[in-house]
């Protein structure tokens, strides 16, 4: 790449650009990698570890169950539905060495969500958390070709380490105020009876795979309400990841560090950062399966010695107000890492005050693989801003022409590099909306400082970000209006202390005895509970265009 004003900023021994075709394919980062931190530990979930070498045993296992049991191949969908949990890990790189497109999908999701999302994606086999299998069984005929619906394998926590009491597993998993007791689908195996099977085949080499092979589907709403699959390639996904390892160089260890993970790893953020990048560096993950079970999270960080945490704003902001906060050991801790939502000034600035560690921010999206932008990890980073393009990435602010915004003016923030995405799956005129020549339009506003950091400063897109996840106005107002005593809606986002944003509808009625409640008790058959609005209000008529559109800036 040519040399870019931010290139200046950049911290001694980044680069300015990185190979992204290093490795050809993700298996063969996970392979190289455990062989080479073989007896180390790699991931590590209430109290029980698997070491690199067992990681690479076992999804070696799932793969072979895959391929010779389920009959899968090449190019075929896989769901994950599970938390942070030792199986995902396993299923995860055992899926991708069969040569499986991964689906990563929220185990929260209801029936109706799981279904688009599924149907969609055209999955073949799903691995789900036994807690969460019922709305899978509800939607399972409607899914599958030729009425033959997807393989279902389940999971409990107790899969990968028996010895944990179910005490223990309970608490892991309530993530609602009611536990979802287990279920069990009719026709599925257990994940612990797959990796027998698996086991039971001779040893075989992974799939053969090429760097332009798709490795995720990764929904998101992008510039609309309707879930899309962004298509991440190994080489999009590997390309991320040795940009963060770049980026990260100056503060990292290869073999020493410990990362705590409160993110679910089915984010794209989580993903590519802890599972990947931090398996790269031969990291020890602790996974933490319910992190709003804060005396529980608060009480790990007492226990565990930790190098690196990734957490988003809001997360860190409540931990900092838990009882016990103040006797967690920061001493060993190299940076805090804020992904997946604005890092609010506040929370940075008593973080630092408290643990003497520094809150690192970015900037990125999902069709981005996710990061673009990130503040330097030694201590030149600047607080209120995205931080510096990575290596190998282009940034341009253009206007509403599609035209080179005026230097110190805003402009949309478009990005090209090796990590973003070749489009949406199936959804050509959607990805014509958002790709042009090369280029990923973000829908953000952003500003160019003169040494070359970025700050963000509106956006195009209605997107609502609840604590790091979005929710699109379009998929909240298509339930709403749903009922029938609703006769028009407008979603919008509104701030938030706990979780940056909520969702807040603005409704006419079409029935006067409609309340408040009863329309979010309608929501939550619909939508997971981040989606829910949290705010109702009734008014006789709505802001809207010459043509009849909802002018969801006026109703903010």
């Amino acid at each position: 790449m040519e040399p870019r004003v931010w290139h200046k900023s950049y911290p001694k021994g980044v680069p300015t650009d990185i190979d992204p075709g290093r490795y050809r394919s993700i298996p063969e980062v996970v392979k190289q990698t455990c062989e080479r931190f073989a007896e180390r530990p790699c991931f590590t979930n209430m109290g029980v570890t698997l070491t690199f070498k067992q990681v690479d045993e076992l999804s070696a296992q799932f793969a072979a169950y895959l391929r010779k049991d389920l009959g899968l191949a090449k190019g075929d969908r896989i769901g994950l539905q599970m938390p942070n949990i030792l199986q995902y890990p396993v299923a995860l790189f055992g899926a991708l060495r069969a040569g499986l497109v991964v689906v990563n999908t929220n185990p929260l999701y209801t029936a109706r969500e799981m279904e688009h999302q599924y149907k969609d994606a055209g999955v073949k086999a799903v691995v789900i958390m036994a807690n969460f299998a019922r709305n899978l069984q509800d939607v399972l005929p409607a899914l599958g070709e030729g009425g033959v619906p997807p393989k279902v394998i389940v999971t409990e926590l107790g899969d990968l380490f028996p010895t944990v009491k179910r005490v223990l597993i309970n608490a892991a998993v309530k993530y609602v105020k009611k536990l979802v007791p287990p279920f069990a689908i009719e026709g599925s195996i257990q994940f612990r009876d797959a990796l027998s099977k698996g086991a039971s085949h001779e040893p075989m080499p992974d799939v053969a795979m090429d760097a332009e092979d798709l490795a995720f589907l990764q929904y998101t709403g992008g510039t609309t309400g309707v879930a899309k699959g962004a298509m991440l390639s190994h080489r999009n996904v590997i390309a991320n990841m040795e940009q963060s390892a770049a980026w990260m160089a100056p503060r990292f260890v290869e073999g020493e560090e410990i990362v705590v993970t409160p993110l679910p790893l089915y984010h794209v953020f989580s993903l590519t950062v802890n599972c990947l990048l931090f398996m790269r560096y031969g990291a020890k993950n602790i996974l933490v399966t319910n992190p709003r079970d804060f005396p529980a999270f608060v009480k790990l960080l007492q226990k565990e010695r930790f190098t690196v945490l990734t957490a988003v704003s809001t997360l860190l902001n409540a931990l900092m107000n838990q009882p016990g906060f103040g006797e967690i050991d920061f001493k060993q801790v190299k940076i805090t890492v804020a992904g997946a939502m604005a890092l609010q000034r506040p929370v940075a600035e008593r973080w630092k005050q408290l643990t003497k560690s520094t809150i690192i921010e970015g900037f990125g999206l999902t069709e981005a693989s996710p990061v673009v932008c990130c503040n330097p990890v030694d201590g030149t980073d600047r607080i209120g801003t995205i931080g510096l393009p990575f290596p190998s990435t282009d940034i341009r602010l253009v206007n509403e022409e599609g035209q080179p915004a005026v230097q110190g003016q805003p402009g949309e923030l478009v990005v090209s590099g090796p990590q973003v995405m070749k489009g949406y799956w199936k959804r050509d005129d959607e990805t014509a909306k958002v790709m042009h020549d090369g280029w990923l339009y973000t829908g953000d506003i952003a500003v160019m400082e003169p040494d070359g950091f970025f700050r963000i400063v509106d956006r195009k897109k209605d997107m609502i970000l609840v604590s790091g996840f979005n929710v699109y106005p379009n998929e909240v107002e298509e339930v709403v209006a749903k009922h029938p005593g609703v006769l028009e809606v407008g979603a919008i986002g509104v701030p938030d202390e706990k979780s940056g944003e909520v969702v807040k509808v603005v409704v006419v009625k079409k029935d006067e005895s409609l309340t408040e409640q009863a329309l979010i008790e309608f929501c939550r058959e619909s939508l997971a509970g981040y989606k829910v609005p949290k705010f109702v209000e009734f008014r006789k008529e709505l802001p809207k265009t010459p043509v009849g559109k909802v002018l969801r800036r006026a109703l903010r």
